[in-house]
Protein backbone atom coordinates (compact mmCIF):
# COMPACT_ATOMS: atom_id res chain seq x y z
CA UNK A 1 0.00 0.00 0.00
CA UNK A 2 0.86 3.36 -0.71
CA UNK A 3 2.11 6.12 2.22
CA UNK A 4 2.82 9.33 -0.18
CA UNK A 5 2.14 12.42 1.77
CA UNK A 6 3.17 13.07 5.45
CA UNK A 7 -0.69 13.34 6.61
CA UNK A 8 -1.10 9.59 5.72
CA UNK A 9 -3.95 10.85 3.47
CA UNK A 10 -2.77 8.12 1.01
CA UNK A 11 -2.32 5.54 4.02
CA UNK A 12 -5.85 5.78 5.28
CA UNK A 13 -7.31 6.01 1.64
CA UNK A 14 -5.73 2.22 0.81
CA UNK A 15 -6.91 0.96 4.20
CA UNK A 16 -10.39 2.24 3.42
CA UNK A 17 -10.04 0.95 -0.16
CA UNK A 18 -8.82 -2.73 1.91
CA UNK A 19 -12.06 -2.46 3.75
CA UNK A 20 -13.98 -2.13 0.96
CA UNK A 21 -12.66 -5.11 -0.76
CA UNK A 22 -13.28 -7.55 1.37
CA UNK A 23 -16.60 -6.49 1.87
CA UNK A 24 -17.11 -7.02 -1.62
CA UNK A 25 -14.78 -9.99 -1.08
CA UNK A 26 -17.08 -11.20 1.48
CA UNK A 27 -20.50 -10.89 -1.41
CA UNK A 28 -17.88 -13.46 -3.32
CA UNK A 29 -16.56 -10.69 -6.06
CA UNK A 30 -14.16 -12.26 -8.01
CA UNK A 31 -13.09 -8.57 -8.86
CA UNK A 32 -12.08 -7.49 -5.63
CA UNK A 33 -9.89 -10.73 -4.44
CA UNK A 34 -8.26 -10.06 -7.78
CA UNK A 35 -7.27 -6.82 -6.70
CA UNK A 36 -6.71 -7.52 -2.68
CA UNK A 37 -4.17 -9.75 -4.28
CA UNK A 38 -2.29 -7.65 -6.59
CA UNK A 39 -1.93 -4.86 -3.68
CA UNK A 40 -0.70 -7.06 -0.89
CA UNK A 41 1.29 -9.87 -3.07
CA UNK A 42 4.54 -8.21 -3.51
CA UNK A 43 4.49 -6.92 -0.06
CA UNK A 44 4.04 -10.52 1.26
CA UNK A 45 6.70 -11.82 -1.33
CA UNK A 46 9.07 -9.37 0.24
CA UNK A 47 8.57 -10.34 4.18
CA UNK A 48 8.38 -13.92 3.07
CA UNK A 49 12.13 -13.61 1.56
CA UNK A 50 13.29 -12.52 4.71
CA UNK A 51 11.81 -15.88 6.32
CA UNK A 52 12.92 -17.85 3.37
CA UNK A 53 15.36 -18.55 0.38
CA UNK A 54 13.35 -21.03 -0.81
CA UNK A 55 11.17 -18.51 -3.54
CA UNK A 56 9.21 -21.43 -4.97
CA UNK A 57 8.28 -22.44 -1.62
CA UNK A 58 7.21 -18.74 -1.15
CA UNK A 59 5.23 -18.57 -3.88
CA UNK A 60 3.13 -21.43 -3.20
CA UNK A 61 2.77 -20.74 0.37
CA UNK A 62 1.64 -16.80 -1.02
CA UNK A 63 -1.15 -19.00 -3.54
CA UNK A 64 -2.27 -21.29 -0.40
CA UNK A 65 -2.73 -18.05 1.69
CA UNK A 66 -4.71 -16.44 -0.59
CA UNK A 67 -6.87 -19.72 -1.64
CA UNK A 68 -7.76 -20.34 2.24
CA UNK A 69 -8.42 -16.48 2.36
CA UNK A 70 -10.85 -16.65 -0.86
CA UNK A 71 -12.62 -20.41 0.96
CA UNK A 72 -13.60 -18.81 3.77
CA UNK A 73 -14.66 -15.17 2.49
CA UNK A 74 -17.44 -15.40 4.46
CA UNK A 75 -15.25 -14.74 7.65
CA UNK A 76 -13.56 -11.78 6.99
CA UNK A 77 -15.11 -9.76 8.53
CA UNK A 78 -13.57 -10.84 11.64
CA UNK A 79 -10.06 -9.34 10.65
CA UNK A 80 -9.55 -6.29 11.92
CA UNK A 81 -5.88 -5.76 10.63
CA UNK A 82 -5.56 -7.41 7.40
CA UNK A 83 -1.83 -6.89 6.37
CA UNK A 84 -1.07 -8.50 10.02
CA UNK A 85 -3.51 -11.12 9.05
CA UNK A 86 -1.22 -11.86 5.70
CA UNK A 87 1.63 -11.36 7.71
CA UNK A 88 0.79 -14.20 10.34
CA UNK A 89 -0.72 -16.23 7.22
CA UNK A 90 2.29 -16.89 5.45
CA UNK A 91 4.65 -17.16 8.33
CA UNK A 92 2.84 -19.65 9.94
CA UNK A 93 2.31 -21.35 6.35
CA UNK A 94 5.88 -21.51 5.82
CA UNK A 95 6.75 -22.42 8.99
CA UNK A 96 3.93 -25.74 8.28
CA UNK A 97 5.61 -26.42 5.20
CA UNK A 98 9.24 -26.23 6.62
CA UNK A 99 7.97 -28.67 9.58
CA UNK A 100 6.68 -31.32 6.34
CA UNK A 101 10.07 -31.02 4.25
CA UNK A 102 11.98 -31.31 7.58
CA UNK A 103 9.78 -34.61 8.77
CA UNK A 104 10.76 -36.30 5.58
CA UNK A 105 14.47 -35.40 5.23
CA UNK A 106 17.19 -37.12 6.05
CA UNK A 107 18.79 -34.05 7.85
CA UNK A 108 19.35 -34.50 11.76
CA UNK A 109 18.37 -31.59 13.62
CA UNK A 110 22.07 -30.17 14.50
CA UNK A 111 22.03 -29.26 10.67
CA UNK A 112 18.87 -27.62 10.78
CA UNK A 113 18.86 -23.87 9.91
CA UNK A 114 15.49 -22.64 12.30
CA UNK A 115 14.15 -19.58 10.97
CA UNK A 116 14.40 -16.43 13.35
CA UNK A 117 10.69 -15.50 12.89
CA UNK A 118 10.18 -13.87 16.03
CA UNK A 119 12.75 -11.40 14.93
CA UNK A 120 10.94 -10.65 11.97
CA UNK A 121 7.73 -10.19 13.43
CA UNK A 122 9.22 -7.78 16.27
CA UNK A 123 10.83 -6.09 13.28
CA UNK A 124 7.58 -5.57 11.88
CA UNK A 125 5.75 -4.33 14.75
CA UNK A 126 8.89 -2.03 15.54
CA UNK A 127 8.20 -0.13 11.98
CA UNK A 128 4.50 -0.23 12.39
CA UNK A 129 4.60 1.39 16.22
CA UNK A 130 7.10 4.00 14.32
CA UNK A 131 4.96 4.45 11.33
CA UNK A 132 2.04 5.01 13.44
CA UNK A 133 3.99 7.72 16.15
CA UNK A 134 5.38 9.53 12.90
CA UNK A 135 1.70 10.20 11.87
CA UNK A 136 0.87 11.42 15.20
CA UNK A 137 3.97 13.59 15.85
CA UNK A 138 3.00 15.43 11.82
CA UNK A 139 -0.59 15.35 12.88
CA UNK A 140 0.22 17.20 15.88
CA UNK A 141 2.93 19.44 13.89
CA UNK A 142 0.59 20.36 11.18
CA UNK A 143 -1.63 21.99 14.00
CA UNK A 144 0.97 24.91 15.13
CA UNK A 145 1.80 28.01 13.32
CA UNK A 146 3.96 27.67 10.38
CA UNK A 147 6.75 29.41 11.84
CA UNK A 148 6.40 27.32 15.32
CA UNK A 149 6.14 23.84 12.72
CA UNK A 150 9.40 25.61 10.81
CA UNK A 151 11.65 25.69 13.96
CA UNK A 152 10.63 22.82 15.49
CA UNK A 153 11.00 20.68 12.67
CA UNK A 154 14.45 21.97 12.09
CA UNK A 155 15.51 21.47 15.17
CA UNK A 156 14.47 18.26 15.96
CA UNK A 157 13.51 16.43 12.90
CA UNK A 158 16.76 17.70 10.49
CA UNK A 159 18.89 18.31 14.12
CA UNK A 160 19.95 22.36 12.98
CA UNK A 161 21.87 24.21 15.58
CA UNK A 162 20.43 27.04 16.71
CA UNK A 163 22.38 29.11 15.02
CA UNK A 164 21.89 27.46 11.62
CA UNK A 165 18.04 27.95 12.32
CA UNK A 166 18.87 31.67 13.36
CA UNK A 167 20.23 32.09 9.45
CA UNK A 168 17.52 29.74 7.70
CA UNK A 169 15.00 31.10 8.86
CA UNK A 170 16.26 35.06 9.19
CA UNK A 171 15.82 35.44 12.99
CA UNK A 172 17.83 36.14 16.23
CA UNK A 173 19.31 33.26 18.71
CA UNK A 174 16.61 34.41 21.93
CA UNK A 175 13.97 34.88 18.87
CA UNK A 176 14.50 31.38 17.58
CA UNK A 177 14.61 30.22 21.54
CA UNK A 178 11.16 31.83 22.01
CA UNK A 179 9.73 29.87 19.33
CA UNK A 180 10.91 26.73 19.54
CA UNK A 181 10.03 27.07 23.22
CA UNK A 182 6.28 27.98 22.74
CA UNK A 183 5.97 25.56 20.04
CA UNK A 184 6.71 23.05 22.62
CA UNK A 185 4.22 24.68 24.62
CA UNK A 186 1.49 24.68 22.23
CA UNK A 187 2.31 20.48 21.09
CA UNK A 188 1.98 19.50 24.76
CA UNK A 189 -1.68 21.10 25.20
CA UNK A 190 -3.17 19.60 22.15
CA UNK A 191 -0.84 16.23 22.62
CA UNK A 192 -2.73 16.03 26.20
Amino acid sequence: MKEQNGNGQDSITADSEVLQLLSFLELGDVNAFSKLYDLHVNMLFNYGCRLTTDKELLKDCIHDVFIKIYNKRQDLGEITNFKSYLFISLKNRLCDESRKRTNFSDLSVEELDPIASENIENDYIKIEKERISNKKVQHLLNQLPPRQREALSLYYIEEKKYEDICLLMEMNYQSVRNLIHRGLLKLRSIAI
